[in-house]
């Protein structure tokens, strides 16, 4: 597959899941999700933060979403009671199956398309200059350039 195939399939799934019924999850959140449900455990906040090269903060934050839409559970891990386990509930493993299936729907229609033309630049000095970081200490905020 090609860049640009790769994310028209991208453009597609995601418009299907802000369309779907369903929680609305962010990348973060998400990936989270699919690394304790489709990966081996036993999964930590510690090494999900390390696979992700995510701060402990940010999975902490993304597993408290998750576990509030019921799509993920923290359980004591009983070999070590200071450590607490990660886990995808019923609820999330069906979530990710919805989604499972939504990128093979739009794969195949995304196959029976003429193939899809993006130019896109091939390295970030030939991006356009519409979009400038702007650093001001240790609060970095993007600013659009008309």
């Amino acid at each position: 597959m090609d860049r640009a195939s790769a994310l028209a399939l991208l453009k597609d799934v995601l418009a299907e899941t802000v369309r779907a019924d369903g929680p609305d999850l962010n990348v973060r959140q998400a990936a989270i999700l699919l690394r304790v449900s489709l990966e081996p455990g036993p999964h930590t906040v510690r090494g999900l933060a390390e696979a992700l090269s995510l701060g402990k903060p940010a999975v902490s934050r993304a597993l408290d979403a998750l576990s509030g839409l019921g799509l993920a559970v923290r359980v004591p891990d009983e070999s070590d009671r200071r450590s607490v386990l990660v886990n995808s509930t019923a609820r999330g493993l069906a979530a990710l199956a919805g989604l499972g299936d939504r990128v093979i729907s739009c794969e195949r229609r995304l196959s029976q398309k003429p193939p899809v033309q993006i130019p896109l630049p091939v390295t970030p000095q030939q991006a356009p200059r519409t979009i400038q970081a702007v650093s001001s200490g240790s609060n970095d905020t993007a600013s659009h350039a008309a």
